[in-house]
């Protein structure tokens, strides 16, 4: 893979990407970089159905969330190296071992590998994970290799997203993303109980932010038709090492009813809530180099 001038990401911080050097933002090399590759089985339902999600764990991300449960990954850049061969090798041993589908978490800085390694379809769904600050025009080069997209919508609120994600664009950019994302797969399908081609949006809520999540529902209920996305209300933010303020706490029972009842109160049916319980340290993996 030659060396490029890297502008996939929103950030387009023109770093200069090697096979094994990485600069800017994300300080990543061409290379993709893994962590872990396993059957997954804390997605929601229809992703993880009964066998698991395909999941491959990339390290270094776009953004930079101040409370990332995988900072191992994301901000540490724990992993290994693999050639757009070996990605291959990885997609069919985890269909192999049963995977419903393909889940690259945090796949946006290895754009074009990973469209090598998809040179010749899949027989199971690929799932793009984001945070969802993408650029438009790099979704577009993955149009038809993609099937279900799994974006976040984490603010409307540019205040907290440039506070706890340094991105204050953040809402108009993954908004205009998830549209495009909606643009090529088209209404949700859903086969056996699974989501087989569509767009699910997830949603943390975060303690003492109840009104950005009421914002970014009422984006939701005013965008997108019954029918057309599904949404997930995610309730397992946990306090990381080192939290303060707010975020040295978990949700309340009290922010939890009312964002549920929120959404219920707009019609937002299509979906998931998870339960506070999910908010607990070991549904993270370990990030451990299986698979690779």
């Amino acid at each position: 893979m030659p060396e490029y001038v890297c502008r996939l990401c929103p950030r387009q911080c023109g770093a200069l990407r090697t096979e094994e050097k990485g600069e800017g933002f994300c300080g990543m090399p061409a290379l993709p970089v893994i962590a872990r590759a396993g059957l997954h089985h804390w997605e929601e339902p229809c992703i993880s159905g009964a066998r698991g999600a395909g999941t491959v764990f990339f390290s270094g991300c776009v953004l930079g969330c101040v409370y990332c449960q995988n900072g191992s990954i994301s901000r540490e850049r724990f992993g290994r190296a693999v050639s757009a061969g070996r990605l291959r090798e990885i997609f069919e041993e985890l269909v192999a071992q049963g995977a419903h589908n393909i889940d690259l978490v945090s796949p946006t800085p290895y754009v074009p590998t990973i469209l090598e390694a998809l040179e010749e379809p899949l027989p199971v769904p690929v799932v793009w994970n984001t945070g969802g600050y993408e650029r438009v025009e790099t979704l577009r080069r993955l149009e038809g290799k993609v099937q279900v997209w799994l974006p976040d919508m984490k603010y409307a609120d540019s205040a907290l997203a440039a506070k706890y994600s340094g991105a204050a664009d953040y809402f108009e950019t993954a908004s205009a993303a998830i549209r495009e994302m909606v643009r090529q797969t088209g209404n949700y399908v859903m086969e056996d109980g699974l989501l087989k081609r569509g767009v699910l949006i997830r949603h943390l809520l975060l303690p003492g932010a109840l009104e950005n999540t009421k914002r970014v529902l009422d984006w939701a209920a005013e965008t997108f038709r019954p029918g057309q996305v599904l949404f997930s209300l995610m309730a397992q933010y946990t306090p990381q090492p080192g939290a303060e303020g707010l975020l040295a706490r978990a949700i309340t029972g009290g922010e939890y009813r009312a964002a549920l009842a929120y959404m219920e109160n707009l019609g937002i049916a299509d979906g998931y809530c998870q339960e506070r319980t999910s908010a607990r340290a070991e549904y993270t993996p370990d990030f451990d180099l299986t698979g690779v």
